[in-house]
């Protein structure tokens, strides 16, 4: 597959180092040599100076034989003008990061479609909606809706006393079929548990119960649920805008904002939230503001430093939730040893879209990559006469970092183990190392 990549900021370089393991050809295209010469020396790609809007470096670069391209610079209306010329030049399919919230409604899907734009993302809208989850479960690091919410994925910090500390998984304790453990994430490491794995305290523990069962997972873990009325959010930006939009309305929200001017254009934007001028770092100020008084505490700034010391000084003030965007990923296992509660990512985030794009749409529903485990969360539909129907899953011999967690048959969510035999058309939840996915998506073809 050949994947052209129009922008080497933030996005476009984790994309371009996430595809870079895939046996794909990945070209980077941007107008600045020096972002591009960092990426030569280390990754499998080809990179290429010039400007995404240029008829003639796009064809330079063989756009019209590119089976998708991908267009993640900072500014919308660049990426939707190389997208068209890209699809007029032949790429087969196109992909533009955009700001406007009007595009990814679903009634302009198709006018943006017949343009030659096949997808849209808008990753902070993603992160909005990611925060709004979080405060909805505020005892999980994460709560992810899967197979149209028949079944789901908890992600939780075990403490110290709970129930599920120290059992082995071939004690049979796991065996009650009420929930299955896919997945362990133990500091830098990311385990897929075997027989003779054990929880240990600290551990952020993935989860995949029905909906019914998750109380029963909150117990185990030994967490305890409080109720979220009073949130403050650190930083004004695009996120924080959609974010006040997805949170409930039972749920009183406050921003606290650097900029004079942004806090003026907020107080227009968002009127019925108070918008506060001032910094988070200042634990003077935070206590004049009621930080005592917070839930739950939201740090969504630019600079990943100031979120992750704004949370802790969230935490020392005793806020039970934290939340904090961190855009760096070598940062995000600093964030999870500082304790803090929910670390957001757009670039994991746009990530998992795009993954999803590449794989084989008869057979993929989902994908997504995890913020805190080197691993990903996908859902598959068996076809009929593929190879995951041909046996029980303990004798299919499917990659070795694989969690075949539950499936959905005839719309009722059904938990897994060694002996159930997957048939055609059901919805099957896998969890699996992120350089594994395309191994398991030849079992489901």
């Amino acid at each position: 597959m050949r994947i052209i990549i129009s922008g080497a900021g933030a996005v476009g370089t984790h994309l371009a180092k996430l595809l870079s393991r895939e046996n794909m050809e990945i070209c980077l295209l941007d107008e600045s040599r020096e972002r591009l010469g960092q990426l030569d020396a280390n990754y499998d790609l080809l990179t290429k100076q010039g400007s995404p809007t240029s008829l003639q470096d796009l064809r330079d670069l063989g756009v019209k034989d590119v089976d998708l391209y991908i267009a993640v610079t900072p500014d919308e209306t660049v990426n939707i003008t190389s997208c068209l010329i890209a699809n007029a030049l032949g790429a087969k399919r196109t992909l533009a990061r955009i700001d406007n919230y009007e595009y990814i409604m679903p009634e302009n899907k198709s006018m943006f479609e017949n343009l030659g734009l096949n997808h849209l993302i808008y990753p902070e809208v993603l992160a909005a909606k990611e925060i709004s989850e979080a405060l909805h479960t505020n005892w999980m690091r994460y709560n992810l809706k899967l197979s149209g919410g028949t079944l789901e994925l908890c992600a939780i910090k075990v403490r110290e006393g709970a129930a599920i500390l120290n059992k082995r998984f071939a004690s049979g304790y796991f065996n009650h079929n009420r929930y299955r453990v896919v997945a362990i994430s133990r500091g830098n490491k990311t385990i897929i548990p075997r027989g003779n794995d054990q929880v240990e305290a600290g551990d952020l523990v993935f989860f995949v119960c029905k909906h019914a069962e998750r109380e029963f997972v909150r117990e185990q873990a030994g967490k305890t649920e409080h109720e979220i009325r009073n949130v403050i959010i650190y930083g004004g930006g695009r996120i924080t805008q959609k974010a006040v939009r997805e949170i409930p309305a039972n749920m009183q929200v406050k921003i606290i904002e650097p900029d004079r001017e942004l806090c003026y254009q907020l107080a227009e934007k968002i009127p019925n939230v108070m918008i506060i001028c001032g910094n988070a770092s200042d634990m003077e100020f935070l206590k004049e503001e009621g930080i005592e008084d917070a839930d739950a505490f939201v740090a969504v700034t630019e600079n990943a430093e100031a979120n992750m010391f704004a949370c802790l000084a969230a935490k020392r003030f005793g806020v039970r939730k934290t939340i904090a965007e961190v855009e760096n990923i070598d940062y995000i296992p600093m964030a999870e040893g500082l304790d803090i509660g929910t670390v957001l990512n757009k670039k994991t985030i746009t990530a998992s879209y795009i993954y999803q794009l590449l794989l084989d749409h008869s057979s993929v529903l989902n994908v997504r990559n995890l913020t805190t485990a080197d691993a990903q969360l996908a859902e598959f539909i068996a076809q009929p006469d593929s190879r995951i129907t041909k046996d029980k899953i303990k004798d299919l011999r499917l990659p070795e970092n694989t969690n075949v967690g539950a499936l959905v048959r005839d719309g009722v969510g059904v938990l897994v183990n060694g002996d159930t035999q997957v048939m055609p058309g059901d919805q099957v939840v896998v969890f699996c190392k992120s350089q594994d996915i395309r191994k398991l998506e030849k079992f489901f073809k």
